[in-house]
């Protein structure tokens, strides 16, 4: 009987839990930016819309993006493998922005009122910590 009932919470807790990270990302802002000499690109992210920004000084038009479902789905549970807390520390893969082999990037979120960073990593080859979440949104700014 105990089983049955310790099986029972551990179902019900771990459905709240995803229930919980889709309620939190909903209100989150998630920033992405790449940027070199010759390329620019801001991915805001807010509530399941993607705007995106292809010139430093704002002179274009952003283009906005409704993201799927299925794709809002991938991207949360994304987010809830992040530990956002641990996100200054992430570790770069690779070092190119610095000979300008690849653009600087850099992942910024608004989480409950609380901003998280990472530093820049090269974009194309982000932290291993944010590896999937990263690439999902650059394929859906891309896939457009």
């Amino acid at each position: 009987m105990k089983v049955i009932t310790l099986l029972f919470l551990t179902v019900f807790m771990g459905k709240s839990c995803s229930n919980e990270a889709q309620n939190d990302i909903t209100n989150t802002a998630i920033q992405y930016t790449a940027t070199s000499r010759g390329f620019y690109e801001k991915v805001i992210i807010v509530n399941q819309e993607a705007t995106v920004f292809k010139n430093r000084r704002g002179e274009d038009n952003p283009q906005k993006i409704a993201i799927s479902d299925a794709d809002w789905s991938e991207l949360v549970a994304q987010f809830s493998r992040i530990n956002l807390e641990e996100m200054p520390n992430f570790k770069d893969p690779t070092q190119k922005r610095f000979f300008d082999g690849a653009a600087i990037a850099n992942l910024k979120v608004r989480y409950q009122g609380k901003n998280y960073e990472t530093f820049d990593f090269d974009h194309g080859n982000p932290p291993v910590e944010i590896a999937a979440f990263v690439n999902k949104i650059v394929t859906l700014v891309n896939k457009e």
